[in-house]
């Protein structure tokens, strides 16, 4: 199974030839949170780490069709995994947590590597990264600081509430204190005489 694991991160590295916020980087570090609470929380690492490798790709469909990535990424995979021959089982696992990692999410993680994922996708968004590439986002749509504010206030400050393992919980609460810092001085510094505020 190791060597279907290295399949599909080659699979995903092929895939992913655009920076922006949701780029092979994003990818990878969700890997790597994926890794640190798996171990933790004793998670199916062959059932986590394809659903976190996956989870992302359809992001540039969603951009140009406007169709849930979340939706489109968990067929791409499912089709991928049936052509290299995945254990069946672990499939179904895997597009379910596809399918339900985001904050927008109309489903619900309700097996342990799902609600991993979600955490980890979470975790991304959260502390000095989550700062940087709400930045991007922003830039991204043609935004500046105000329109990275906003998206830091409507998002960013309640991901802490929403981690379903101890152990990312764990991650989050510094993470979160760090953003809440942030968004201060921020604000502070934008509200001083002859800043964006005038």
């Amino acid at each position: 199974m190791e060597g279907k694991i290295d399949a599909i991160r080659q699979y995903i590295q092929s895939v992913f030839l655009q920076p922006g916020s949701h780029g092979l980087d994003h990818v990878l570090r969700v890997v790597y949170l994926c890794e640190v609470i798996g171990k933790e929380e004793n998670a199916d690492m062959m059932v986590l780490l394809p659903a976190a490798l996956f989870h992302d790709i359809a992001r540039p469909i969603e951009k140009e069709k406007g169709i849930p990535h979340e939706e489109t990424g968990a067929q791409m995979a499912e089709r991928f995994l049936h052509s290299i021959r995945y254990d069946e089982e672990r499939i179904a696992k895997i597009t379910h947590a596809i399918r339900t990692h985001r904050y927008r999410s109309t489903g619900k993680p309700e097996t342990l590597e799902a609600k991993i994922l979600s955490d980890a996708d979470k975790l991304d968004a959260m502390g000095a990264v989550g700062i940087a590439r709400t930045f991007i986002r922003a830039g991204e749509h043609g935004g500046e600081i105000r329109d990275a504010m906003d998206h830091i206030h409507d998002k960013l400050l309640n991901l802490y509430g929403l981690m379903y393992t101890e152990t990312a919980k764990k991650i989050a609460e510094e993470r979160h204190r760090y953003l809440c810092v942030f968004l201060e001085t921020l604000i502070d510094e934008i509200s001083l005489p002859g800043s964006l505020a005038e």
